[in-house]
């Protein structure tokens, strides 16, 4: 098979992935969603978990640091091709609500660090991204978010409860108009 073909096949099997954190045509493990943001009512939101890890720029990040704003949190992979479909509409939210109480943080889930680097250098985001390659921060979240749907959107509320979630990649308008809404209350 020629390399044009196996990249083909990669890129139809979607965020499909294998232990090692790369793509592998017909693994079915990876969950796909339809971008779709879900808002949970206020009585219902249940807190989100302590989140705190080692950024690719070599800080740390945590939602803690964010408290009393509302946090965007992004899963994502270098080898997710809706992950890098969806990168230039979390990049131009994250950039209109910046300074009016939004934060974004990205979680690089099971990924190599140097391809992760290449996206963010790549897509330039604006915001951290903790380096998540084994996936316990994907699976503190096991419940709201199965932990392999990659993409995958959580807004977390000023009180630190997830209050939405998209399974897939998000779009323009609902992302924006969810974040909206949540940071308004």
């Amino acid at each position: 098979m020629s390399l044009s073909l196996a990249l083909l096949a990669v890129l139809a099997a979607g965020c499909a992935g294998n232990q090692s954190g790369q793509p592998e045509a017909g693994d079915t493990r990876f969950v796909a969603g339809d971008g779709k943001m879900q808002v949970f009512a206020a009585a219902e939101r249940k807190p989100a978990p302590a989140v705190e890890g080692p950024t690719l720029d070599g800080g740390t990040a945590s939602l803690a640091a964010h408290k009393g704003k509302v946090v965007v949190l992004n899963f994502w992979a270098s080898w997710c091709g809706p992950c890098r479909a969806e990168a230039p509409v979390l990049k131009e939210v994250a950039a209109k609500t910046k300074g009016t109480g939004v934060e974004f943080v990205g979680v690089d889930f099971k990924d190599r660090q140097a391809d992760a680097l290449a996206f963010e250098r790549t897509e330039q985001t604006g915001y951290p991204s903790i380096f998540d390659q084994p996936g316990k921060v994907a699976l503190a979240f096991q419940g709201t978010v199965p932990p392999a749907a990659i993409p995958s959107t959580l807004i977390i509320d000023k009180q630190g409860r997830i209050a939405a979630r998209a399974l897939g990649a998000v779009k323009y308008t609902d992302l924006m108009d969810t974040v909206t809404k949540v940071r308004d209350e």
